[in-house]
């Protein structure tokens, strides 16, 4: 169980998925870059969040629930939970993330998604089969299912992004091709800095031998 002051953010669990480094640099370092994909992102966050809450015979929709784990030392906030009444009168918990792309090669959104359900979970004392993440650039919904491997997958991921911000490290650039989507690019610089790291490594073993 971790204290309320060791509370780290929810997604960080998603940058740290697509990138240790892009999470060290935000979570860490507390550098932040703009672009046009992060703009149209917190816009469609905030059009989500000031929809307010719905209410249809036996389904309640909320927007921008707030979330905290102590177990898994996690706080944030959901875009929207909606709540299904089941037969027993009870009400079952669907978290919906809203993504301005499209589906991603990684787990980073679905680890985010389920992480806000573990929150869920924890909070209101229930368990949570499944979520839903919508993309904006498809316009669709896809359904995500918080299975033992996903569950595994985001705890572990949690402990990581913990170890990573207690060592206060920043890992160094490894180039990929997700480095052009990432908006810190030109803060984090992978192919020049990892250009002088293998020419200094070079010059290094020419010395050495």
């Amino acid at each position: 169980m971790y204290d309320i002051e060791d509370l780290i953010q929810l997604s960080a669990l998603q940058h740290m998925v697509f990138c240790p480094r892009q999470c060290a640099l935000i979570h860490i370092e507390q550098v932040w870059q703009e672009s046009g994909r992060t703009a149209e992102g917190r816009i469609m966050h905030v059009r989500v969040h000031e929809e307010g809450c719905q209410s249809r015979g036996n389904v309640r929709i909320d927007r921008g629930v707030s979330l905290r784990s102590l177990r898994l030392g996690l706080i944030g906030k959901a875009d929207v939970v909606e709540f299904y009444r089941q037969a027993d009168g009870s009400w079952l918990p669907f978290p919906v993330e809203y993504k301005r792309g499209k589906p991603k090669a990684d787990d980073c959104d679905k680890v985010q998604l389920c992480a806000q359900a573990i929150c869920l979970e924890e909070m209101l004392s229930v368990t949570i089969p499944a979520g839903a993440l919508f993309y904006g650039q498809t316009r669709r919904r896809l359904d995500v299912a918080f299975d033992e491997t996903l569950r595994n997958e985001t705890e572990e991921t949690a402990r990581r992004v913990h170890d990573l911000i207690a060592s206060g490290l920043t890992p160094p650039p490894a180039y990929a091709k997700r480095c052009e989507s990432c908006s810190l690019i030109s803060e984090c610089l992978p192919k020049t800095v990892q250009k002088r790291r293998s020419v200094r490594g070079y010059l290094e073993r020419i010395v050495e031998e």
